[in-house]
């Protein structure tokens, strides 16, 4: 029986081979080598002491560590499940409603994503200022009660940060969502109309479940910025007022250039690693179950 036609099966990983050495040199080799440092107490300069998995213990037991992750929990909720609420609704009223210039509204909602975050920050660290924008329009409607320093209020600033997520994240979920729902088609609206469905019960038995794979995408994009913000966090706050902000991303920085904790700040981030790959896979595996 002669071969199939084409070329060897094994030539195909010939091709591949450039791009996985690539990927081996620039992401799997810097991976394995933050796991050998997180191994070690090790300040960057001088011979390090292995330790094993005393860094990942710490993570465990240090209450600022802790805190960093449970802010980063927080965070998803402001980066990831609001503006998935926002972008459904925005999107499902847009689609629905055939608004003229919606390549227009696109682009406008979509421009934050454009703009880099150093820059979105440092806008906002003005709006919140104790004299910026938004103290000055809560003083013109009365409310001078509710102004504050809002980055220095220990009870304020994490959801202060959180609310430029939104803002950030709101726009990039309605253009995903509203590019799925464009490829609906319109016959299941058709048919749910036949049957007597309302504009709820149309969106819950039609367009949700279609959008389904546009979900699950929004959601692993905004709940992996969430977990590594970063910028967001350093030029806004550095992580106080006191560790009310401290975020994992930052406490890998700090540790490593601040105090000089590399093989800690190593296992920060690792942990931080697999966290981002156990909840992405989690969203994507119930998205694919969701198909099924």
């Amino acid at each position: 029986m002669g071969r199939p036609p084409g070329e060897p099966g094994r030539v195909a990983y010939l091709y591949l081979l450039p791009a996985f050495v690539v990927y081996a040199v620039f992401l799997l080799y810097p991976i394995g080598r933050a796991v050998q440092i997180s191994l070690y107490d090790w300040d960057g300069l001088t011979l390090g002491r292995w330790v094993g998995l005393d860094n990942y213990a710490a993570i465990l037991s240090d209450e600022r560590l802790r805190a960093g992750f449970g802010h980063a929990l927080v965070l998803i909720v402001f980066y990831a499940v609001i503006p998935l609420a926002i972008g459904l609704t925005l999107a499902a009223i847009l689609n629905h409603a055939q608004v003229r210039g919606l390549g227009f509204f696109r682009t406008v909602v979509f421009l934050p994503q454009v703009v880099a975050m150093v820059v979105v920050a440092v806008a906002w660290r003005r709006v919140y200022a104790p004299d910026g924008t938004l103290n000055a329009l809560l003083g013109a409607l009365g409310l001078d009660g509710l102004t504050r320093g809002w980055l220095g209020d220990h009870t304020f600033a994490l959801p202060a940060v959180g609310v430029v997520g939104t803002w950030f994240e709101s726009g990039l979920v309605t253009v995903l969502l509203l590019a799925g729902m464009s490829r609906v088609p319109a016959e299941l609206y058709e048919a749910a109309r036949l049957d007597g469905a309302g504009a709820v019960r149309e969106f819950f038995a039609v367009t949700l479940p279609s959008v389904r794979g546009e979900i699950a995408v929004a959601l692993t994009l905004t709940v992996i910025a969430a977990l590594r913000t970063f910028d967001l966090v350093y030029v806004t706050t550095r992580g106080g007022p006191g560790e009310s902000t401290s975020v994992p991303s930052f406490e890998v920085y700090h540790r490593a250039f601040g105090l000089g904790q590399v093989g800690s700040a190593a296992a920060i981030g690792v942990t931080l690693t697999v966290v981002i790959f156990a909840i992405s896979f989690a969203i994507n595996r119930l998205a694919d179950k969701g198909t099924t």
